[in-house]
C-alpha cells in the first residue's frame, strides 16, 4: 500500500510539473533567446495555383526587434525588418515602407518578431493566445482578435520544443495558407 501512495505521489508530481508550463514560462524562456540564424523553406498554399510556391533560404534574428529574410530559391529576395521599418530588395531594386501605421502589417510582423522574442504584451495586441504541450514540445495558437486581422488571417500556429520555434503556419481567411519550417544553424 506503501508503494501505491509513493507512486501516486510521484505521478501528481510529474502531472504538476507538466500543468506548470503555461504562456508565462513559455514568454520567458523565448525571451532568454540571444538571436541567432537559421534555415528555412516556405510552402505556401495558393487556391488559383495548381502546385504550392516553395522557397528557402536563410533568416537571421536580433531581438528584440530585427528580422532578416534572405530568400535563395527560387529567386533572390531580401527582405529586413528593423523597428517598423521594412526594406525589399530584389533584382537590383529596393523598397523600403515604414509599417507602423498599418495594423494588419504590425499584426503580421509582430506574429514572428513577438514570439521569437517572447513578447507576450505585443502578441496580446493583436491575438488571443492559446498555448498546448509540453515545454519540449509546444504549440501556441494565435487567434487574431480584431475584425479587420479575422478578414486577413484566421488563425497562426507556431510549434518548438524549448527556446526554438520550428515551424510557422498561416491559416489565412480566403482559404490560402503557407507553412515556414525553421531549422536553427548552430553558431
Amino acid at each position: 500500500m506503501k508503494r501505491f501512495f509513493i507512486a501516486l505521489l510521484c505521478a501528481g508530481a510529474s502531472l504538476a510539473a507538466h500543468a506548470a508550463f503555461d504562456i508565462n514560462q513559455l514568454m520567458g524562456e523565448l525571451a532568454q533567446f540571444k538571436g541567432g540564424r537559421a534555415r528555412f523553406v516556405e510552402t505556401r498554399h495558393v487556391a488559383l495555383l495548381d502546385a504550392p510556391v516553395v522557397s528557402s533560404g536563410e533568416m537571421r534574428f536580433t531581438p528584440p526587434d530585427r528580422l532578416e529574410k534572405d530568400t535563395l530559391k527560387p529567386r533572390r529576395e531580401t527582405l529586413v525588418l528593423e523597428q517598423n521599418t521594412l526594406t525589399v530588395e530584389r533584382d537590383g531594386h529596393s523598397m523600403t515602407w515604414h509599417i507602423g501605421s498599418r495594423p494588419e502589417a504590425m499584426a503580421f510582423i509582430e506574429s514572428v518578431r513577438s514570439t521569437l522574442s517572447g513578447n507576450r504584451e505585443a502578441l496580446q495586441k493583436y491575438y488571443r493566445l492559446e498555448l498546448s504541450g509540453s515545454q519540449k514540445d509546444w504549440t501556441l495558437l494565435l487567434l487574431p482578435t480584431s475584425s479587420e486581422l479575422q478578414a486577413l488571417v484566421t488563425r497562426i500556429t507556431v510549434r518548438g520544443s524549448g527556446a526554438q520555434v520550428r515551424r510557422i503556419e498561416y491559416q489565412q481567411a480566403d482559404g490560402d495558407r503557407s507553412e515556414l519550417v525553421i531549422t536553427p544553424i548552430a553558431e
